[in-house]
């Protein structure tokens, strides 16, 4: 990200710190366009808790077809609310399981408690299951050639399902959704 883009996200903030005991900020937007490392960034400057939409793939019992069908219906948003985001608007430690991409298991529960801020990047953060709640939500594209040199760094096994089956479902979430539409920042 430009640093004149990143400086704007740290202004926006260090606003929202100044005024509120907790601020929680989302991060969504296209495979491969920078939402973990933005993420990274701003933990680093922050010292605050990162939660990834990664953690919660769904598990092998909820892959079906009907699931599927759903916008924004292959990642386990039920389990996200539950385990991350209700903890979280309440003030309650929060314990969620990641999900283990080698075992298709959920993994050992992560304790963590709230912070003043709280990240959650991913596509699908924005889902509108959640509801309204976040503090300030940021979308992040990245030109289709940028985003296909940087996939195709990835493990090979990914390559075709990124471009046969997750960028055209991230898509229509986005689209169906209005997704970008209704961020306060877009890079």
């Amino acid at each position: 990200m430009e640093e004149k883009n990143l400086e704007t996200v740290f202004s926006r903030i260090d606003r929202l710190l100044a005024r509120r005991e907790q601020v929680t900020v989302a991060i969504d937007g296209s495979c491969a366009a920078g939402k973990t490392t933005l993420a990274g960034q701003i933990a680093e400057r922050y010292d605050c808790n990162v939660f990834h939409m990664d953690d919660f793939f769904l598990r092998t019992e909820q892959r079906t077809k009907e699931r599927y069908a759903q916008v924004g219906g292959n990642v386990d948003y039920e389990r996200f609310r539950e385990e991350v985001l209700l903890p979280l608007k309440a003030g309650r430690w929060i314990c969620y399981r990641p999900f283990d991409c080698k075992t298709f298991t959920l993994s050992e529960g992560i304790m963590t408690a709230p912070g003043k801020l709280n990240i959650v990047e991913g596509s699908y953060s924005l889902h509108p299951y959640f509801g309204e709640v976040y503090d300030l939500k940021i979308f992040l594209t990245v030109d289709p050639e940028i985003r296909r040199a940087r996939i195709l760094q990835r493990p090979e096994f990914l390559h075709r399902r990124f471009f046969e089956e997750w960028i055209p479902m991230e898509t229509r979430y986005f689209e169906e959704f209005g997704i970008r539409e209704r961020c306060d920042l877009v890079f």
